[in-house]
């Protein structure tokens, strides 16, 4: 499925870049409020919208699926009570950062086409972005003395890996459409 609203040529960056701000709010808002399943209560959640940023990313643009996950982790940390600065900022940031970052260079919707396999691909690069992200997460908890680093590996993997395989893929063709009736003029992702 082709798609003018995500068309490199036409329209505006900023839409897309308030949007990925809004988007990043959002994220931090859900993964700290909207989170009902308890894996470690009271410290890890199953974070059911850990899909926002890679679908962010593919949608509105790379450096968009940046902000969403960057700026998210940023706000949920703050929300939740997990801020620690090294950690937030630098490591967790960064990584969550990535997962909007990866899939939004891979996959531009206006030039690929968005069908089964780019839906399996999507899913493939969710996982991998992801196996990456928890692992380096991990790493950072445990050099911290906060959590044992196969123990993270296990409860992170769990918290963001399976939302993202499943979500993202799921949402991206959905959310193209309502995008193209909300923008038929187009934008440029950003």
């Amino acid at each position: 499925m082709t798609s003018t609203t995500s068309s490199p040529d036409s329209g505006t960056t900023l839409f897309p870049l308030v949007l990925s701000i809004v988007a990043a709010a959002a994220t931090g808002v859900l993964w700290a409020y909207a989170n009902p399943i308890q894996l470690v209560p009271g410290v890890i959640q199953w974070r059911i919208f850990a899909f926002l940023p890679p679908l962010v990313g593919i949608l509105l643009g790379w450096r968009s699926g940046f902000i969403c996950g960057y700026l998210g982790t940023i706000v949920w940390s703050l929300f939740a009570g997990t801020f620690i600065p090294a950690h937030s900022l630098l490591v967790d940031g960064i990584m969550v950062g990535l997962t909007g970052l990866v899939p939004g260079l891979m996959f531009v919707p206006g030039r690929t086409s968005v069908d089964r396999n780019a839906l399996l691909r999507i899913a493939l690069v969710c996982l991998v972005v992801g196996l990456v992200m928890v692992v380096a997460v991990s790493a950072s908890l445990a050099f911290l003395g906060i959590f044992p680093f196969w123990w993270a590996v296990g409860y992170l993997g769990l918290s963001d890996i399976v939302p993202m395989l499943i979500g993202t893929p799921l949402l991206v063709v959905p959310a193209q459409k309502i995008l193209a009736s909300a923008h038929p003029a187009g934008f440029k992702r950003f």
